[in-house]
């Protein structure tokens, strides 16, 4: 809907999920010499100022860019994030936060190409104007690209439909965000229509969709429908912040669902994660979800709970719902996930070509953090 603007929420703890995931998608791709394709279906404004404008109005960034900034114990690949940051901040001083196409220029090769796609008219200019005043800038300072062709591309338009025209792309290398703000209910249909067209296209590319963790049923279904589209690996992970409340409203959860992952992605992800829910989290419902699976014949499924024990269902049994007391979030008084006897939830029989995951969830154990918390 084009009456939605990031700036509101940027730098938030769902961004910080959304961008760390990101620069390790990039960081994966730039091992190979091979150029590769980056997609930003929903792009924003590009940059987003913290101190004043919308981002000022409710400070979403003290729930996630903020807790981190003062930090020296990041494991390395979160702090290669967080320093990604702080070079759009010289100064030292937390005025700036680089939206998804910002991270994709700073973390991509000349050779690698963007493509940039936005609908709001407002943003888009401003995603325009920024990626031209970096260009003025190179060109002043006597840099000319060494790769033919126009690196980045921003156009004003429908980043789902583009999908039809770029995929595959020449060099059959690509990455492509999905990020739309599901204001509309229909976003959620939007994607997986998107995906699963686009995996007919071009079955190896990666693709990462981020989505808002939601008690609407849009949002609670979405993981599990992606789940069955004919990818040959998946990887779900969420991040939790605090106890959904009970009228509903606010942001406490969001996820990132990755197809056709790197095998580097998880275990960074199970080293990174526990220090999230740590620094981050600002209640008892703090937690985070990690998936993962295969297109396999059968639904074995084996996870981990928060208390650490292994957990092995009945049959055919699939994952845990989002609001059963075992699954990432839980509604007003369901027992807290890993809580002994709470009951798990299991789900319909699952047809005979849907994946197999394994899952990982948790809140750390170590010591608590330094400092207060916000209430």
């Amino acid at each position: 809907m084009l009456s939605y603007r990031h700036a509101f929420h940027a730098g938030n703890h769902a961004d910080v999920l959304k961008h760390f995931v990101q620069i390790q998608l990039h960081e994966y791709m730039n091992q190979k010499d091979t150029a590769y394709t980056y997609i930003d279906t929903h792009s924003g404004a590009g940059v987003y100022a913290l101190d004043g404008g919308y981002a000022s109005k409710n400070a979403e960034y003290e729930t996630g860019i903020g807790p981190l900034w003062e930090r020296t114990d990041m494991p390395k690949q979160l702090a290669d994030y967080v320093n990604l940051v702080k070079g759009l901040n010289p100064s030292g001083k937390m005025r700036y936060y680089p939206g998804s196409p910002y991270c994709a220029d700073k973390a991509m090769r000349e050779q690698d190409r963007l493509r940039l796609f936005e609908l709001h008219p407002a943003d888009a200019k401003i995603l325009a104007d920024n990626f031209r005043k970096v260009a003025e800038h190179a060109a002043a300072q006597g840099e000319r690209p060494s790769a033919r062709g126009k690196r980045v591309l921003v156009e004003r338009g429908d980043g789902f439909h583009a999908l039809k025209t770029l995929l595959p792309p020449p060099s059959r290398r690509a990455l492509v965000l999905i990020d739309p703000p599901y204001e509309d209910k229909q976003d959620y249909r939007k994607v997986r229509d998107a995906l699963e067209d686009s995996l007919v296209r071009f079955p190896t590319g990666i693709f990462a969709i981020w989505y808002p963790v939601l008690q609407r049923m849009e949002s609670r279904q979405f993981a599990d429908k992606l789940k069955r589209l004919p990818a040959k690996e998946w990887l779900n992970v969420t991040l939790t912040v605090s106890t959904p409340g009970p009228d509903g409203f606010g942001l406490h959860s969001s996820g990132m669902f990755i197809v056709n992952p790197p095998y580097t992605l998880e275990p960074t992800l199970r080293q990174v994660m526990p220090y999230l829910v740590q620094v981050l989290g600002k209640d008892a419902g703090a937690t985070f979800v990690i998936e993962s699976g295969t297109q396999l014949t059968g639904s074995s499924t084996s996870r981990v709970g928060a208390n650490g024990s292994a957990r092995v269902p009945v049959g055919n049994a699939r994952r845990a719902s989002p609001t059963s007391g075992t699954g990432s979030l839980r509604l007003p008084g369901q027992a807290p996930a890993g809580t002994p006897g709470a009951a798990g939830a299991i789900g319909p029989r699952a047809p005979a070509t849907t994946s197999s995951p394994r899952r990982t969830s948790g809140r750390p154990t170590g010591p608590s953090k330094p400092g207060s918390r916000r209430p």
